[in-house]
């Protein structure tokens, strides 16, 4: 039976690796940080990755905490939009809501 890829899990997937390569780091360490065992780390971050296999929410959660972005930025279609939420993400609670409200008002 042939493997029908699932749109969310690739974006999910292209996310993590985006992230992941952006900081430096192995499919091992992450898989590690989220308490997957160090033997099995890399093969289930990667499958992850190529869109294998979707992580459950909750998964998708450690993942983007240890990955040090918003949980939307990973499941987010737009690369822009994407791009904002991590953006977003990396200030304070304070300068985020005040440069939300900004940018609200900004498009009206």
């Amino acid at each position: 039976m042939p493997h029908k890829e699932n749109p969310s899990a690739n974006v999910v997937g292209r996310r993590m690796r985006a992230r992941r390569e952006a900081l430096g780091w192995s499919q091992e360490m992450v898989g590690v940080l989220i308490g997957i065992d160090e033997s099995s780390s890399r093969a289930r971050i990667s499958r992850y990755e190529l869109g294998v296999h979707e992580p459950p929410v909750s998964t998708a959660r450690l993942i983007a905490h240890a990955l040090q972005a918003p949980l939307a930025y990973l499941y987010c279609e737009d690369d822009a939009v994407a791009d904002l939420l991590q953006a977003l993400h990396q200030l304070s609670a304070d300068q985020r809501v005040k440069r939300a409200k900004q940018l609200r008002d900004a498009l009206g």
